[in-house]
């Protein structure tokens, strides 16, 4: 199976995640709640996972570990964290100020945008991923899986929020989502001319995907109020998520 079709099935598969909002209309808002802080801790252990597990290792080896290589590969995973924490903080402002008025629609189409640009980062991302090798693709396709569903959940509530239709929401939703596809085209293209220079979306993904798990997943589960029983729930489906990404490492090394 080449990469090129692997990259746009993955991408077209992850893009149709963004239909999952269409689930909590049939939900109670207990019920939701509990499944989202299950969702979340598992996703915060999966883009733990693939960034130490496959992200990082792989792009060292890849890379090679002379010279300034090896500083060179964490200087993205930082450049990946400080990319991210920056366009939190330009989101954030934004809704912060947007909330203060709700009659105001336009945060709408910026929670739009800016998942557009974070779809086409995941694209670029699995496009060098499968590139890499067809196991490390395959760990960060479920990692971006599994952050997308409680992602996409709540984009969902926003726009419904911000005055949209349900209907008008989802595909407004699906058409942001399916940038990811542009994304993964992007960097098999990239690839093709720039050769090994793409790696480098490794080391910055992870650097992404530590800052989503760090500063956004783990402090929505610690924020709420739970018995210890709840807590230690979730801490064990965190747990499962990292072991899920090594033994993805471990079953196709032995391979």
């Amino acid at each position: 199976m080449s990469e090129f079709f692997l990259i746009i099935l993955s991408t077209f598969i992850v893009s149709l995640i963004s239909f999952v909002g269409v689930f909590t209309l049939f939900l109670k808002g207990g019920i939701l709640d509990r499944i989202l802080l299950i969702l979340v801790s598992f996703s915060a252990g999966a883009l733990m996972g693939d960034s130490f597990f496959h992200l990082i290792p792989e792009a060292i080896e890849k890379t090679g570990i002379e010279g300034n290589s090896l500083l060179i590969v964490f200087l993205y995973v930082i450049a990946g964290f400080c990319v991210f924490f920056v366009l939190e903080q330009f989101i954030r402002w934004h809704h912060h100020h947007t909330m203060e008025h709700p009659e105001i629609v336009p945060f709408s189409y910026l929670i739009l945008i800016s998942d557009g640009l974070h779809n086409f980062i995941d694209g670029l991302i699995i496009a060098g991923s499968f590139i890499v090798s067809f196991p490390v693709g395959l760990a960060t396709v479920f990692a971006v899986i599994f952050h997308e569903i409680p992602q996409e959940l709540g984009n969902f509530g926003v726009l419904i929020y911000g005055g949209f239709g349900k209907k008008k929401a989802l595909i407004l939703n699906f058409l942001s989502a399916i940038i990811a596809i542009l994304g993964g085209i992007v960097g098999f293209v990239l690839f093709k001319t720039i050769g090994g220079s793409i790696l480098f979306l490794l080391p910055f993904a992870a650097g992404n995907f530590i800052y989503i798990a760090c500063s956004d997943l783990i402090p929505e589960i610690k924020s709420r109020k739970t018995d210890m029983k709840t807590s230690l729930i979730h801490f064990l489906v965190f747990f499962l998520g990292i072991m899920l990404m090594l033994a993805f490492k471990l079953y196709f090394k032995a391979d």
